[in-house]
């Protein structure tokens, strides 16, 4: 995994819950990368689940909370830092559309070695369905990438429905309506 997503996550931590908990996390994970991370760097992916359930003994916040809070200030940090992935989408549902074909190929310009996931994309005027496939199993994280890109468009009216399709969390369902 991209070591942007581990700065980030920190760097959260920090703002949200003070240096004394973001080092205490660090030091209770026991990781291999000892919590050194560099934003370009690749790091193994069961380093961010040790990360968050040292968080979740901290704060006493549910993992697949904390999972989502952080997919939510990360997608506010993407488009800070990525502000043209953004540019020709209007709606939550127009920027979804340019996951597969826009944004993960130019990510993948950036970062070659990048795994990321894939969705399944389908959509009608008023919901949209995305399956997540993962072997990462983030599917709380997605979850609150979805809920950063309904935040960012200003679409509340907006309702996600997550549901498991396997057992072991590699493939999700997303069904997003519009209520309005």
């Amino acid at each position: 995994m991209k070591g942007i997503v581990f700065t980030e996550l920190l760097e959260m931590v920090e703002a949200k819950f003070g240096l004394e908990v973001a080092d205490a996390i660090v030091q209770a994970a026991h990781l291999e990368s000892e919590g050194a991370y560099t934003s370009v760097g690749t790091y193994d992916h069961k380093e961010i689940f040790a990360l968050v359930a040292q968080l979740e003994k901290h704060s006493g916040i549910d993992s697949k909370m904390l999972f989502q809070v952080f997919g939510q200030y990360l997608f506010k940090k993407f488009y800070q830092g990525y502000p043209h992935f953004f540019a020709e989408s209007m709606d939550t549902f127009s920027f979804l559309d340019t996951i597969e074909d826009h944004i993960h190929v130019e990510v993948l310009k950036l970062y070659k070695d990048a795994q990321l996931p894939r969705f399944d994309i389908y959509r009608d005027d008023k919901s949209l369905r995305m399956i997540y496939h993962s072997d990462r199993k983030m599917g709380d994280f997605a979850h609150g990438l979805l809920l950063g890109a309904i935040e960012h468009f200003n679409e509340p009216d907006i309702v996600i429905v997550q549901e498991s399709l396997s057992e072991s969390g590699d493939r999700i369902s997303f069904t997003l309506t519009k209520n309005a």
